[in-house]
C-alpha cells in the first residue's frame, strides 16, 4: 500500500470581490505521507489559512473559483458533492484546529458535550457512547476526565486549546490541520501544546498540516516544510534540509529574521510589501522584494524549488 496519505494537485481557490477575484490559493501542489507533518509557513496574508479551508472545504459565500485535485488515500475528494464530503470527510477523515480556537467553544455547553459532538453528528453515535469517547480523548490530551462536566470558562487558555485538539481527535481522523494552534498563548503553554502534539503524533501515527508564521515553532514538529508567498508555494523540502539551507530567496529572508540563542547572527528583514492577490505578477511574485533579482525575474515565471522528489 502506498505511503501517500494526501496529494494535492493544481489547487485553486479565488474569492470574488468588487475589485476582482482574489487569488488566495493559486495552483498549489504537494504531498503528505502517513505519519508526516508538513509545516506551512509564510507571512500573514499569503494564503495559508485559505489553503486549509480549501482542503477541508469550508468555502466562503463569495467563492469565485474552486478547482483542482485533492486525493486522500487515492480518492479524489473534489469529485464528492457537498453532502458526501460533509458526511464522509470533514471531521471524519480530515479535522481542523482553527485560528483563535480558544474562542471556538460554546460558553454555555459543557466541554465534554462539545468534544463528543463530531461523533454524534457525523457518525451517528449515541450520546452516552460519544461522551465516553470524549472523556478518553480529553484524558489523552492531558485534561482530567472530570473536566468533561465543566464549562469552557472554567478552563485555562491552555486547557481550552487542549479541548479543541481533543475535539479534532474524537473521530480518529487521518489528517489534522493545525491553523496557528498556539496563537494567543504564553511561551510556556506553547511549549506544552507542542510537546502534546509530538506525543499524539507518535502514539497515534497521525499526519498534520501545521500552519504558522512562527518558523522556530514549526521546527518542533515538521518533517517537511512548504513556504507560501502570494498564494503560491515557492519552496518545498524536507525539514532538515530546509532549516539548514533554505534555497529560495524569500525562505532565506524568513530564516534570517529568526533570532538564535547559540549563534551571534545579524537579524534581517524583508523590505517592501507583498503583491496584490487581485492582480499578481505573471512573473516571479517576489521579484520586487528580492535582493538577487535580475532583469529576467520580471519577465518569466520562475521554476519553484520543489527539491523533495516525493512531491
Amino acid at each position: 500500500m502506498s505511503s501517500t496519505l494526501l496529494e494535492v494537485k493544481d489547487l485553486y481557490m479565488y474569492f470574488r470581490t468588487r475589485m476582482g477575484p482574489v487569488k488566495a490559493v493559486d495552483g498549489i501542489s504537494f504531498r503528505i505521507n502517513r505519519g508526516e507533518t508538513l509545516a506551512l509557513i509564510g507571512e500573514s496574508g499569503c494564503g495559508k489559512s485559505s489553503l486549509a479551508k480549501a482542503l477541508i472545504r469550508l468555502l466562503p459565500t463569495n467563492i469565485h473559483t474552486y478547482r483542482g485535485h485533492v486525493y486522500l488515500n487515492g480518492k479524489d475528494l473534489m469529485k464528492l458533492d457537498e453532502n458526501e464530503f460533509g458526511k464522509l470527510i470533514r471531521w471524519v477523515k480530515i479535522s481542523m484546529v482553527t485560528q483563535a480556537a480558544q474562542n471556538s467553544l460554546n460558553p454555555v455547553i459543557k466541554v465534554g458535550q462539545q468534544v463528543a459532538e463530531p461523533l454524534i453528528i457525523h457518525e451517528g453515535v449515541d450520546k452516552e457512547t460519544a461522551l465516553n469517547r470524549a472523556r478518553e480523548v480529553l484524558s489523552l490530551v492531558g485534561i482530567p476526565e472530570t473536566f468533561a462536566e465543566r464549562y469552557p470558562f472554567e478552563l485555562s487558555g491552555g486547557m481550552r486549546q487542549r479541548a479543541i485538539i481533543a475535539m479534532a481527535l474524537t473521530t480518529n481522523p487521518d489528517l489534522i490541520i493545525l491553523d496557528e494552534p498556539t496563537s494567543a498563548l504564553d511561551v510556556l503553554t506553547q511549549a506544552s501544546i507542542m510537546n502534546l502534539l509530538k506525543k499524539i503524533k507518535k502514539s497515534l501515527d497521525l499526519s498534520f498540516i501545521l500552519i504558522t508564521h512562527d518558523i522556530a515553532l514549526s521546527s518542533e514538529l515538521a518533517d517537511k516544510v512548504a513556504v507560501m508567498y502570494a498564494g503560491q508555494i515557492v519552496e518545498l523540502d524536507d525539514a532538515e534540509t530546509f532549516y539548514r539551507s533554505p534555497s529560495h530567496p524569500y525562505s532565506a529572508k524568513l530564516m534570517t529574521s529568526v533570532p538564535t540563542l547559540r549563534t551571534d547572527k545579524k537579524l534581517d528583514f524583508i523590505s517592501g510589501f507583498p503583491p496584490s492577490l487581485i492582480d499578481p505578477p505573471t512573473s516571479c511574485r517576489f521579484a520586487l522584494r528580492c535582493p538577487y533579482r535580475h532583469e529576467r525575474c520580471s519577465e518569466d515565471p520562475p521554476a519553484f524549488n520543489l527539491r523533495n522528489d516525493r512531491c
